[in-house]
């Protein structure tokens, strides 16, 4: 008979409904019934991509009848999917460091009814191995313990809550200095990996958010050893194995220090993430192999994980037919079978040798296009246009295969990431008619066309089936709603917003990031300085957190800073300015310690050091000289303007920037300001150029 998780919106929780475990989701019924009957809680956190014998395996020891009746009998059982609910992961993986010395998934806590966590691991075997007690061992233990010396658990459970709300405490100091961007670029250059690309041993891990950092710092200062750096671990990771050579798109992490093998499954939030961070290196260097790892990856966001109605879903799983990476290994036998003499050129491309490998391997790109043509006595591009091809067949014979599991529910933050890459990467493509382009210019059009297209669908579907009733909830599925947003989940879609209205210039999107942060700011609000995670209303956690660490995603309060920073910009708000200000010190000492961990407070912190643009256009966005204007401003890479477009005089909802800038000779008109006092205006692309710092 299936437990409760049957009307889960969740895919992770419903995989669990015909378990002989009486699960129960996170909710008031499953919380009021561990206080009422006095019983400790065992709580299993994980999520649907992550790899079948980690993540899930879970599931075994728990589908025997004789384990499942233990934790019916002595416990309230709950699962949980983190990614709908991030503040209980992280209150509950800061409660697992704490009392293990290590994380991971899956997680299980065991809770007192009153919700503080007093034992805790990431696996237990179903039988006693590794020094590790068996989960049934497990089980009487804290059930004998919780009978015979329940005050000691208590008193247990409180020391680990008073040590996570110390943990916790962070008073903001003076605003993250200057020098401490200096340390924290130097601490990058320091440590990075020359011989394989990237930071740290393995597993490694995608850097995203301080390579587009140290793209900023280049920018700045024109060091060219930034760029070769940045370079040089974009052309690692775009080798392929992380990076999916046949469908576009990047894996999670690499099992190995050189980028080889991946860990399989495909995060929308790593891929909205790096597919900025390769557009952005293409429009700073020209160099067009990044444009086609940001098209080619956002392609594939748009042909697999975008739902009919507009948003995007979480993740491909790791696993088909029950093994890793299946989806995306290729024997020398299948290769050969769908590509034929072809194979020769592109096994010679990936480095495969004839013998056949049964288990398949992950395909890596071993020598570039000139290698091979002088190999093969071909021209360059003769050589990529073959391999090109042999990647389509590739992709067609894939099709064939048993797909991985989609995780289909829409995560806000998740969803607002992805908003601003699709809608950046069509304003960036607005400028193709340049001489640098290499890609034909139909396909560039079409790109841009599609993106914006995919971008203000999204944005309206997160606006109305994510914010029916004036809220904004966290996760959608098949009409189905999780519980309230969380910090991230606002500040994501306000920037994703912001980055949509200087791409149409449509003020609706303006409007509603602007209501946005007026709910977040009242909903959020921490007394010293910052936000809480969680909004105020919700009580289901034993303390607040307020995560501070950029992990995989940005943190929400990174976010937060960023949006208030770039809306005062917009708005000549000096209050959101030094909130911002305010929540930079929060990270002062840690963040040029620990750059990796807190590149987006890094971003913002260069922000607010910079010299900003404010860009106001008054003219018709239709005239071919306001978008000559525009194809100006977007030429490059230009972090640190923001741009306002409208006729005059400008519609309601247009931003404060546009206000009192009248046409000159009622031609399109560009205004180029810092804190509101602008430059002589001008109409001319020349000029507008010179004007731009």
């Amino acid at each position: 008979m299936p437990n409760r998780l049957q009307h889960a919106a969740s895919p992770y929780l419903r995989m669990h409904a015909e378990n002989p475990v009486d699960w129960h989701p996170w909710d008031a019924e499953a919380l009021e019934k561990a206080r009422r009957e006095e019983k400790p809680i065992f709580l299993s956190i994980g999520y649907l991509a992550c790899h079948l014998v980690s993540c899930h395996r879970t599931r075994n020891p728990s589908r025997t009848p004789e384990t499942a009746a233990l934790m019916n009998e002595h416990f309230i059982n709950i699962k949980v999917d983190r990614e709908e609910r991030p503040d209980l992961d992280s209150l509950y993986m800061q409660a697992t460091v704490a009392l293990t010395g290590s994380g991971g998934w899956p997680m299980s806590v065991f809770l007192t009814p009153d919700l503080r966590p007093f034992y805790a691991g990431t696996y237990f075997p179903p039988t006693p191995r590794y020094g590790l007690p068996s989960f049934r061992q497990v089980l009487l233990g804290l059930a004998r313990a919780w009978k015979e010396r329940r005050d000691e658990i208590l008193s247990a459970a409180q020391e680990v809550i008073s040590y996570l709300q110390q943990a916790g405490r962070f008073e903001s100091q003076q605003p993250l200095s200057l020098s401490r961007l200096d340390e924290a670029e130097s601490a990058l250059r320091q440590t990075y990996d020359w011989a394989n690309g990237g930071w740290g041993a393995a597993p490694k891990f995608p850097q995203a958010m301080a390579l587009d950092f140290l793209l900023m710092r280049y920018l700045a200062s024109r060091d060219e050893a930034l760029l070769r750096l940045v370079r040089h671990n974009l052309d690692a990771m775009a080798q392929g194995g992380m990076y999916d050579l046949v469908g576009g798109g990047f894996h999670r992490y690499s099992t190995d220090a050189r980028w080889h093998v991946p860990h399989y499954e495909k995060m929308l939030y790593d891929n909205a993430l790096l597919a900025r961070t390769y557009l952005h290196a293409w429009q700073v260097s020209g160099q067009q192999r990044y444009l086609r790892v940001c098209l080619r990856t956002l392609d594939f966001v748009a042909r697999e994980l975008t739902s009919p109605e507009g948003g995007f879903y979480s993740s491909l799983a790791a696993d088909s037919e029950g093994e890793e990476g299946k989806f995306y290994l290729w024997t020398t036998e299948e290769l050969y079978h769908a590509l034929g003499e072809e194979s020769v050129l592109f096994n010679a491309a990936h480095g495969i040798g004839e013998r056949n490998t049964a288990d398949g391997l992950t395909l890596r790109r071993a020598l570039d296009e000139a290698s091979l043509a002088v190999r093969f006595t071909l021209d360059p591009q003769t050589v990529a246009a073959k391999l090109e091809a042999c990647y389509a067949r590739l992709f067609q014979a894939r099709l064939e295969r048993p797909r991985p599991e989609t995780d289909d529910k829409v995560i806000t933050s998740w969803n607002g990431l992805m908003l601003a890459a699709f809608a950046e990467a069509a304003r960036a493509l607005a400028g193709f008619e340049t001489e640098r382009q290499a890609e034909p210019v139909s396909e560039l059009r079409s790109a841009k066309t599609r993106y914006l297209s995919l971008a203000t669908r999204n944005a309206e579907f997160l606006l109305t089936a994510l914010r029916p009733d004036g809220r904004l909830h966290r996760a959608w599925r098949a009409g189905q709603l999780s519980g309230p947003a969380f910090l991230e989940d606002y500040a994501a879609l306000i920037l994703g917003l912001l980055e949509l209205y200087q791409t149409d210039f449509q003020p609706r999107w303006f409007v509603a990031a602007l209501d946005l942060a007026d709910e977040m700011s009242s909903l959020f609000p921490h007394p010293s300085a910052g936000f809480y995670d969680t909004p105020e209303d919700q009580r289901d956690l034993p303390l607040r957190t307020r995560d501070l660490q950029d992990n995989a995603t940005p943190s929400g309060n990174a976010l937060a800073a960023e949006a208030l920073l770039k809306l005062a910009t917009f708005t000549n708000r000096p209050d959101w300015h030094n909130q911002a200000e305010e929540m930079l010190g929060l990270v002062e000492t840690l963040a040029g310690r620990y750059p990796t961990a807190f590149g987006r407070w890094l971003q913002v912190a260069h922000l607010v050091h910079s010299q900003r643009q404010e860009v106001a256009i008054i003219g018709s966005l239709h005239h071919p000289q306001t978008q000559a204007l525009l194809r100006a401003i977007w030429s490059t890479w230009r972090p640190t303007a923001v741009v306002a477009v409208a006729d005059f005089p400008p519609p309601p909802g247009s931003p404060p920037l546009l206000e009192n800038r009248p046409p000159i000779d009622d031609q399109p008109t560009a205004y180029v300001c810092e804190g509101f006092v602008c430059r002589q205006p001008v109409t001319a692309v020349e000029d507008l150029i010179t004007s731009l710092w």
